[in-house]
């Protein structure tokens, strides 16, 4: 079996390049790319569904995903990720997965193994700190916009109501 190289240099061109991994260590880096894979999806295709068990973190380098939670009727959008964004962070806390995760248009990714990263992260306690204060940011910030799309949703019902 042959290796790539152009694929190779193309991985960790991509990884150097992501928003997600800016300021990384570069041998981290280097290891990263030894799990990244990339992946195309085509539009609106479900990659990961809600409640699912995440396996993979995905940065997207490029189109665009929605982020959903059930709704009463059908899935409710609270958030677009694009280029330069991340989502499948619930591995790392065996949790379920949060959303749904529906392509909008095209989209091409670096997938990692969730496998492969808790064991990184179990033998490079310095790399699981590093990657886990990133996802600890991503966390964060799908909180805060989960926050924002309910407030949004509920401001005008509450203002009415004389709340």
């Amino acid at each position: 079996m042959t290796t790539d190289t152009r694929a190779t240099h193309a991985v960790v061109d991509g990884l150097r390049g992501h928003p997600f991994l800016e300021g990384f260590d570069p041998a981290y880096v280097e290891a990263l790319a030894d799990v990244a894979v990339p992946a195309r999806y085509a539009g609106n295709h479900v990659i990961l569904q809600q409640g699912e068990e995440p396996t993979q973190l995905y940065l997207i380098t490029s189109g665009r995903v929605a982020l959903e939670i059930s709704g009463r009727t059908q899935p409710f959008r609270v958030d677009t990720l694009g280029a330069g964004e991340e989502f499948g962070w619930s591995w790392a806390l065996g949790n379920p997965g949060v959303y749904q995760v529906r392509t909008l248009e095209p989209v091409e990714a670096l997938v990692l193994s969730a496998v492969e990263l808790t064991a990184r992260c179990e033998a490079d306690s310095a790399f699981g700190y590093a990657l886990m204060r990133r996802l600890l940011g991503v966390v964060a910030e799908r909180l805060r916009a989960t926050r924002l799309t309910v407030i949004d949703m509920y401001l005008p019902e509450a203002k009415r109501a004389g709340t």
